[in-house]
């Protein structure tokens, strides 16, 4: 038989990108600002670990410019050529945000072991390293905050929260190391607070990397149990089978779904829809959602 009934159910807006932006822009005015300040710093009191926490900055500088940049693209509507809008923008800055954050921590482990054994051949200015450092602390610890309430709903916020969060890390070790210089002059201790900087950047930058791989490749998003969503729809009275179940993700938090669905000559495909729609709205938190109808599968047509 032929598909009774072809049914789509379109999701609501997309979360706030006004409540994205503001803290995007916030926070990437504070990081600006104080790259060029740490920058300065570093170079005047010939830390490393110093510049190589600035050089960190302005990936979040960058990786928030980006971030920022990006929904203001993303709000653009749908046109005839993107059916889906530009929300696949976002998911491009992040990985962007990825490889830079890779590439900078790649960049602090050479010049950290060029540095190691010619520690001798360098003079640091403790006191600018320490109280700049101090300033770093309390702007990411700012930043942080500002970004902590959308990181959970958007992988751009995800990328300069975390961006920001191993920033903090940074400036707690170029303090740590400006307190042992200061007491014992082992200068190879900034080489050392340097590269373990860049050793705690790469795994972050990986997450953030295969996150947005997954939604490129149109992954299954994290959390999605398919055999699971699927039995739970098989287990609604009228329906006897579930076939050709895709679920995937334009963005970060907008989620898609389609499948067909056999149901008996005698049920009712409205309420059964209806039924569909609320379960995965409310368990699933999947609402743009495209259904199938069918009494017979495409399967057994096929047979006949």
């Amino acid at each position: 038989m032929f598909p009774k009934k072809n049914t789509t159910f379109h999701e609501g807006p997309h979360h706030s990108h006004v409540s994205k932006e503001k803290p995007l822009f916030f926070a990437l005015v504070l990081t600006g600002l104080f790259f060029c300040i740490e920058l300065f710093a570093g170079l005047i009191s010939g830390s490393l670990a110093l510049i190589s926490d600035a050089a960190h900055m302005l990936t979040d500088v960058i990786g928030i410019a980006i971030a920022y940049i990006s929904i203001k693209i993303a709000k653009k509507p749908a046109d005839l050529k993107r059916t889906f809008g530009y929300y696949r923008f976002e998911i491009l800055a992040s990985s962007f945000n990825s490889f830079l954050l890779i590439f900078v921590g790649i960049y602090i482990l050479y010049e950290s072991f060029n540095r190691f054994f010619n520690h001798d051949a360098f003079e640091i200015k403790t006191g600018i390293m320490f109280w700049v450092a101090i300033a770093g602390l309390v702007v990411n610890i700012i930043c942080m905050k500002i970004l902590s309430a959308g990181k959970e709903h958007s992988l751009n916020l995800k990328g300069a929260y975390l961006e920001v969060f191993s920033d903090m890390i940074s400036s707690v070790g170029v303090i740590l190391a400006a307190i042992i210089i200061h007491f014992t002059n082992i200068k190879w201790v900034d080489s050392l607070i340097a590269i373990l900087i860049a050793l705690w950047i790469f795994p972050r930058a990986w997450s953030l990397l295969t996150d947005s791989f997954n939604i490129l490749l149109e992954g299954v998003p994290k959390g999605t149990d398919i055999e699971g969503i699927k039995k739970e729809i098989k287990e609604i009275h009228g329906i006897t089978d579930v076939h050709d179940l895709h679920v995937w993700a334009i963005t970060s938090g907008k989620i898609n779904f389609t499948c067909h669905i056999v149901n008996r000559e005698n049920s009712n495909s409205e309420e059964l829809l209806f039924q569909i729609k609320k379960l995965l709205a409310e368990k699933h938190k999947i609402t743009h959602v495209t259904i199938q109808f069918e009494s017979v599968s495409c399967d057994q047509e096929e047979k006949h």
